[in-house]
């Protein structure tokens, strides 16, 4: 239970969901069937221009997915950032596959293409680009990269719903990408993700190995090792209202980033900045203290008022069952240690926001 006045996100429920979840109810389509499954699949698909989307029940099992159906196993290196969620370098291990670590770039914060150059080797078989926190990776990059080396390219957008590359929603740069709905996303389905691409034939493999490898020409026989990933259809229910909504959502979080990054100026505290070639969605309103040292007396200062925040993700190379070849990643693990997570969900209150920023500048001014 969260006890913080002002808590790090808050979904919104404001459309159509109770009605949707009420027609699963009465329908008593309430499984993995039913028509919201579909249209929201479709739906989606539309509305970041890709041609086909494969509902899963969360965001880890759309990454173990794309891996599945690009065939990637034991022997291959895929290169992922350190600075990121611990889910998609699970996703790779899962798989058999090997995560090879590469660090950021100092203003998106997101893997830095020159260090994927650098980790290539014979046994590299793709380059998982996470856009962190609503911020794009540099695609132009990336694309020429896993062309040049005919490398398989992964989009992890499990934080990047409405962020878009030089206009062009990512998700739909690489073979395959994912995105999750959990709670705190900008659409929720509750527990919930989809698949994304382009290919026909991935699709298809994507919605084999989902639905326990059943073969299309004969009941109750599977063909290959397939898996319980299946999204219910009143989860497809609560992503369908949102996502009906979801334009509007992302307008409100820009302008919460706008009413932060005027609040915070002139403070010693450094606002995740916007690449000028991409759109930031500001899934979370990210800052940096000036040193490590700051930041947990800075959350500590924020609780005591009410306010829930979060570290940035720790990079993953730095965790116990994944630093077993540790090298440094001087970059990522700078952000790391100075990054705080602010409350950021769109319908953040003006009084709220005083009371967020008040507390950082009186920190700030007591601290000298």
């Amino acid at each position: 239970m969260n006890t913080h006045t002002i808590p790090i996100y808050r979904p919104e429920l404001l459309g159509n969901e109770k009605k949707y979840v009420n027609e699963c109810l009465d329908t008593v389509w309430i499984s993995s069937r039913g028509r919201f499954v579909g249209e929201f699949e479709s739906r989606f698909a539309d509305w970041i221009g890709a041609r086909h989307a494969v509902s899963v029940c969360n965001g880890t099992t759309a990454l173990h997915l794309a891996m599945l159906a690009l065939g990637i196993g034991a022997g291959d290196e895929v290169i992922v950032p350190t600075l990121t969620y611990v889910a998609p370098v699970n996703a790779i291990t899962y798989t058999g596959a090997t995560p090879v670590f590469v660090d950021s770039t100092r203003d998106t914060w997101n893997l830095d293409p020159e260090d994927v150059r650098r980790a290539i080797t014979p046994r590299t078989r793709a380059i998982l680009a996470v856009h962190l926190y609503g911020q794009s990776c540099d695609m132009d990059a990336l694309v020429a990269i896993a062309r040049e080396h005919r490398l398989f390219l992964i989009e992890d957008c499990a934080e990047a719903i409405g962020t878009r590359w030089k206009g062009q929603h990512v998700g739909t740069f690489g073979d395959i990408s994912t995105f999750s709905f959990f709670g705190n996303k900008t659409i929720t389905t509750g527990e919930g993700g989809m698949v994304v691409t382009q290919q026909k034939t991935l699709d298809e493999r994507a919605r084999h190995y989902k639905g326990q490898g059943l073969a299309a020409y004969r009941e109750y026989w599977h063909d290959v090792v397939g898996y319980n990933f299946r999204m219910t259809n009143i989860a497809a229910a609560i992503g369908l209202a949102q996502l009906e909504r979801v334009d509007r959502t992302i307008e409100r979080k820009l302008a919460l980033a706008d009413r932060y990054t005027q609040a915070l100026r002139g403070l010693p505290v450094e606002i995740h900045g916007r690449h000028p070639d991409s759109l930031h969605s500001y899934w979370m309103i990210s800052v940096l203290t000036e040193r490590a040292d700051q930041r947990d007396p800075l959350r500590a200062a924020l609780a005591a008022a009410g306010v829930e925040t979060r570290p940035v993700f720790p990079p993953v190379h730095t965790m116990p069952m994944y630093s077993r070849n540790y090298r440094r990643h001087s970059v990522a693990e700078d952000i790391a240690w100075r990054g705080i997570n602010l409350p950021s969900w769109p319908g953040l209150s003006d009084e709220d926001l005083h009371t967020i920023t008040s507390t950082i500048a009186r920190h700030v001014e007591s601290a000298g």
